[in-house]
This record gives structure tokens, sequence and C-alpha cells, in this order.
């Protein structure tokens, strides 16, 4: 057997072995797959963002905040303890 028809011979499947589709290889879709489950995912959630957006909240001083009501007393006491370092 020359060198040339050895080399052919290495080239063609193996006898009884056809080879596959590269869309019928199980490893191919596992590659690809995921990373195409991701895009098609992330404009799904694009189209949920910009069909449905937060309503912007409009902040609001209360007289109760203002005028220092006892609900917020814990609060500037730990705020006061943090800062003091509990003196």
């Amino acid at each position: 057997m020359s060198t040339q028809e050895a080399a052919q011979q290495a080239l063609t499947p193996a006898e009884g072995k056809k080879s596959k589709s590269w869309w019928r290889e199980p490893m191919m879709w596992l590659v690809v797959g995921g990373p195409a489950l991701v895009v098609v995912a992330s404009f799904a959630t694009l189209s949920l963002a910009l069909s449905h957006p937060d309503p912007v909240l409009q902040e609001q001083v209360s007289t109760a905040k203002a005028s220092g009501s006892k609900a917020l007393v814990p609060a500037r006491e730990a705020r006061n303890h943090a800062a003091t370092g509990g003196q």
C-alpha cells in the first residue's frame, strides 16, 4: 500500500460508520444551545422591561419627618450611637 492510499484511507470514514451532519451531533447543541438560549431570554427580558416600566415615585416630605416624629427615635439613637462609638 502506497503512502497516498494510506492517507486516503485515513481520511475516509471507517467501514459501516457514516459521519453525522453537524445538526445531528448532540454535543453541538450543548455548546451552541446554552448561549442561544441566553440571547433569547435577554430579548424576552428587554421586551418585558420596555412594555411594563416601573413607575416614577414622587418623594414627598411628610410633616411627621420634618417635625421629628417619635417613630424615628430608634433610628436617630442608633445613628448617634454608631457615630459616637457608644458613649
